[in-house]
């Protein structure tokens, strides 16, 4: 869940340039030059000005306004995930609030759909494989057959970002993609593991609280008159009601209906 969330957070923030968070600058030149790779991307003194090259991740200011307005146009049904938005800010273009539950619906379905025409052919291809490899592992269904399979398209999507991302993207989360597919052989299906359900209950026990200095016991009171509740609901349907005529009009055998036919056949 924390390894989708922080790749998630790399990618985006390095597609969208966003200033302190990005994987990519003037140091990441830099460590080009004094690597001796990509000679194409390395920095250009002009003057007292540096001039850093566009990379193939690189997105100008339209491809940014698409990728924002993708995501801000997304209607998505009631209580699938929070709204996306809220977290797309237009003029600074950026995304701002991700939670752990928004970067895994990201990486799952919208990323893929946000980037499929403002990049390269090579490049879009390799963030979307990505996107179905954390859409594969998290299925409900496992096929232990293809577990090699994923494994293998693991390091296969990692070759491929290398090649196109700077070294400074590659930190230990997103070296930890290689390991998923051997956690879920050890530990099982990662849907029954993750802790979104819990977190989810956890934000209604939140909209319990009424008195802010008594939060606990505010929980408590709401949670149980919750529960009465129910049980009073569930009583109540099986109860009879008082004061009211029972039907004359009852079909059953040995009712009155019946006898009322008996009388009417012998007259």
């Amino acid at each position: 869940m924390h390894v989708e969330k922080n790749v998630c957070d790399s990618v985006i923030k390095t597609l969208l340039n966003i200033q302190g968070k990005t994987k990519d600058g003037l140091n990441t030149y830099q460590d080009l030059a004094d690597m001796g790779i990509r000679s194409q991307l390395h920095p250009r003194s002009n003057g007292k000005k540096i001039y850093l090259p566009p990379a193939c991740h690189t997105l100008s200011r339209k491809e940014k306004i698409s990728f924002c307005q993708c995501l801000r146009q997304v209607k998505i049904p009631q209580g699938y995930s929070s709204n996306i938005k809220n977290l797309v800010q237009l003029k600074e273009l950026k995304l701002v609030g991700l939670k752990s539950h928004d970067c895994h619906m990201l990486m799952q379905q919208l990323l893929a759909m946000a980037i499929r025409d403002i990049l390269p052919n090579k490049v879009r291809l390799a963030i979307t494989r990505l996107c179905f490899f954390f859409n594969a592992i998290c299925s409900k269904v496992l096929d232990p057959v293809k577990f090699d399979d994923l494994e293998n398209e693991a390091a296969i999507i990692l070759c491929q970002l290398e090649m196109y991302f700077p070294p400074a993207f590659f930190d230990i989360m997103v070296h930890l993609i290689v390991h998923l597919v051997k956690e879920i052989k050890c530990c099982g299906p990662i849907y029954l593991r993750w802790m979104y359900p819990v977190v989810r209950y956890i934000k209604i026990l939140k909209g319990y609280t009424k008195n802010l200095h008594r939060l606990e016991a505010s929980i408590i009171e709401r949670y149980i008159a919750e529960e009465a509740i129910k049980f009073f609901l569930e009583y109540i349907e099986k109860a009879k009601h008082v004061g009211l005529p029972e039907s004359r009009h009852d079909d059953r055998v040995g009712g009155k209906g019946s006898r009322g036919l008996h009388v009417i056949t012998q007259v």
